[in-house]
């Protein structure tokens, strides 16, 4: 079984800033917590992945890369709206590397730091850039900010 453990952090200043970044376009058909599914383009390539409901940080995922004009195609025509467009940045840290995501459009100013666990007890260095974490904070789940994107919560 696929199982995605992840942990979840804003981001400060810009010491994490690095060249090895690729382009996101993402779009969901579906973001009952129970089910998440969800259609991407990370620059030239497509992804479909579908997503269980989240236990603590953990939850059940399965991802297959499909056929870019396809992805582009279920974007447009089958995604809720808006769709969310972000920088993603691998970021190296010590033994660990950071996914960084720099949001545009609706979400704009808002820069989220994932890190993937192999389990949920796995400690891991924490960088000075790192903020607030917000595993647990529903508000920052990406398919939650479709419906209520950052511009709406920032304060």
């Amino acid at each position: 079984m696929a199982q995605e453990i992840e942990r979840k952090f804003l981001v400060k200043g810009d010491g994490w800033k690095t060249r090895n970044r690729s382009s996101y376009r993402q779009g969901y058909l579906s973001t009952e917590p129970e089910r998440i599914v969800r259609v991407r383009t990370v620059d030239q390539k497509g992804f479909l992945t579908i997503k269980g409901k989240t236990v603590g940080m953990t939850r059940q995922e399965f991802e297959y890369e499909i056929p870019l004009d396809e992805a582009r195609e279920l974007l447009e025509n089958f995604c809720l709206k808006p769709l969310l467009e972000k920088t993603r940045y691998r970021v190296p840290f010590e033994k660990v590397v950071f996914e960084v995501d720099e949001f545009h459009g609706e979400n704009k100013g808002l820069i989220v730091a994932e890190i993937e666990l192999e389990n949920e007890n796995q400690e891991i260095p924490i960088p000075d850039w790192l903020g607030k974490e917000v595993t647990d904070d529903p508000r920052y789940y990406n398919s939650n900010l479709v419906t209520n994107p950052y511009r709406n919560f920032r304060s």
